[in-house]
């Protein structure tokens, strides 16, 4: 699934680094995550980077978005062709 930032944002720019596959931008009023481009940090990290340091909490996981590890891993592939994302990759589903 992917992650949302709700309307607590305060556009404090923490998450936007973290991001391994640049899916967050700036809203008008709060961040915007791309839901086509998020894959929950699966891949890279065992946590979603953008809720692990948001420091308003507003990082969470999409309800309306419920994806399986296996698509999470494809779009993964798909968004970084020269990454190896074979075998026991991290991801928030194993822990």
């Amino acid at each position: 699934m992917a992650y949302r930032i709700t309307r607590d944002c305060n556009l404090c720019d923490a998450c936007v680094t973290e991001c391994p596959n640049e899916a967050i931008t700036a809203g008008p009023n709060v961040y915007v995550i791309d839901a086509a481009k998020c894959t929950e940090c699966v891949g890279f990290f065992d946590e979603a980077q953008c809720a692990a340091v948001c420091p308003q909490e507003c990082c969470e996981p999409d309800p309306d978005r419920v994806e399986p590890e296996a698509v999470l891993i494809e779009r993964a592939r798909k968004l970084h062709p020269d990454e190896d994302f074979s075998g026991d990759v991290p991801s928030r589903h194993r822990n």
